[in-house]
């Protein structure tokens, strides 16, 4: 199964392909989509679009993993990245992958099995479950990476269900 992980936001996406097959992984690519404050809004959306367009059609996912918004203070920027999620929602829907939500407090949980271990260690056991030399340059991408192991890891009962031709909104 092929998982593509995806930490929404609107300067910085952050991707990340793995396989998964039972307890084992590769990773197939990982990076960001970046966006400069200098482009219009409407410019930075349609970049985030093309871009996840393009990665999409590269990876050829099974599966969409992407983390499920949550903000407590901004809400310019809770709105900002809402707008930029939905983009890379719909792009996912256009081509037919299914998408899957985790929050980050699951990731945690499936990556570290603690749900209130903090970033440095998500980081680590993402690191060693792909055996990646180093992490990549951006969290983003780090985190993108994690929900795509979540999806493997934590969500057993709906992979099965999608690959018996059973999940809901597909």
């Amino acid at each position: 199964m092929v998982v593509l992980g995806i930490d929404p936001g609107y300067a910085i996406v952050g991707y990340g392909g793995i396989e998964a097959y039972n307890t084992k992984y590769h990773t197939l690519g990982y990076g960001a989509i970046l966006t400069t404050p200098e482009q219009s809004f409407d410019r930075r959306l349609e970049i985030i679009f093309q871009d996840m367009n393009k990665i999409i059609d590269k990876c050829k996912p099974d599966v969409m993993a992407i983390e499920r918004l949550y903000f407590q203070n901004n809400q310019k920027t809770a709105i900002d990245v809402a707008q930029a999620r939905g983009v890379i929602v719909l792009s996912a829907k256009l081509k037919g992958v299914p998408i899957f939500e985790y929050t980050p407090l699951q990731v945690k949980t499936a990556v570290t099995g603690y749900g209130k271990a903090r970033k440095e260690q998500v980081m680590e056991m993402t690191k060693r479950l792909l055996k990646l030399e180093k992490m990549p340059k951006y969290d983003d991408t780090a985190d993108a990476l994690a929900i795509a192991i979540c999806h493997v890891q934590a969500n057993g009962s709906l992979i099965k269900k999608y690959l018996n031709g059973r999940v809901i909104g597909k």
